[in-house]
């Protein structure tokens, strides 16, 4: 499935529902910060063993709602995710150059 499928399959679930009226920009974007914390409760108070053995499919469920409404805000606003991740990377990779931050978590304001 690619993603214009997708986008549709949301929008005719949202649209049977009549939720629409519910995806402001606002809305959307509380709704992913929430999803976006249901995944991470997945991980909480475990160590880092622990933490990279959590289930697939809550996981999977979790993950899952937080595309939807990040694929749902990008829709909103006529972004194509794919373009917008590409033009991340490329912008990172000027932030990051590999000679300065390879095997580092320093900020890159804070590169030397």
């Amino acid at each position: 499935m690619n993603y214009e499928e997708i986008i549709k399959r949301l929008k005719k679930f949202r649209d049977e529902r009549d939720w629409k009226q519910f995806h402001d920009s606002k809305n959307l974007a509380l709704a992913l910060s929430i999803e976006v914390a249901e995944l991470n409760e997945l991980f909480l108070w475990k160590n880092t063993l622990e933490s990279e053995d959590v289930s697939k499919e809550k996981l999977s469920e979790e993950l899952a709602d937080v595309l939807s409404y990040a694929f749902l805000i990008a829709d909103k606003h006529n972004l194509d995710p794919f373009e917008i991740i590409k033009n991340k990377i490329k912008d990172n990779s000027k932030k990051y150059p590999v000679e300065k931050s390879k095997g580092k978590s320093t900020k890159y304001s804070d590169l030397k």
